[in-house]
C-alpha cells in the first residue's frame, strides 16, 4: 500500500479501498497492516527525515521505491511503536528486503534501521 500511495498519489483511505478492490480474492490486510500504513502515510515526511538523516551519502530519491517504503514502516516503528522490540522490527524489515529487494537491499535496510534505533536509543 505505500509503494501505492506513494506512485500514485492518492490518498491514504483511497490506498486500502483500492488494495481491498483489486486483491479482495487473496489475503486482504489485517488491522494491523492498515494501521501501519495510515501511520506511516500520516507522518511520512518526518520519517523521511530521519532516514535522511542517517542515511549517509543516500538522497531518498536515489533508493529504490521497495527499500525506502520497508524503511519507512521500519522507521515508524523504531520511533513510534515501543511495543515491539528493536531486533524483531529490524529483522522483519530485512526479511521483506530479502523477498522484494535486491541483492543489496537486507544489507541496506539493515544498517541503516540499525543507526536509527541506536539514535533512539533503543538498541545499546
Amino acid at each position: 500500500m505505500l509503494f501505492q500511495l506513494e506512485a500514485s498519489g492518492t490518498v491514504s483511505r483511497e490506498v486500502v479501498s483500492s488494495y481491498r478492490d483489486c486483491f479482495g480474492e487473496g489475503p486482504l490486510p489485517d488491522e494491523f497492516a492498515i494501521d501501519l500504513f495510515m501511520a506511516v502515510a500520516a507522518s511520512i515526511e518526518k520519517i523521511d527525515e530521519i532516514v535522511v538523516s542517517v542515511s549517509d551519502n543516500w538522497r531518498l530519491e536515489r533508493m529504490s521505491r521497495v527499500d525506502r517504503n520497508i524503511l519507512r514502516m521500519g522507521t515508524h516503528e523504531l520511533t513510534a511503536d515501543e511495543e515491539t522490540p528493536p531486533l524483531v522490527v529490524i529483522n522483519e524489515a530485512v526479511e521483506l528486503a530479502k523477498r522484494f529487494g535486491t541483492e543489496e537491499s537486507p544489507a541496506f535496510v539493515n544498517g541503516i534501521l540499525d543507526r536509527i534505533a541506536r539514535d533512539a536509543k533503543r538498541l545499546e
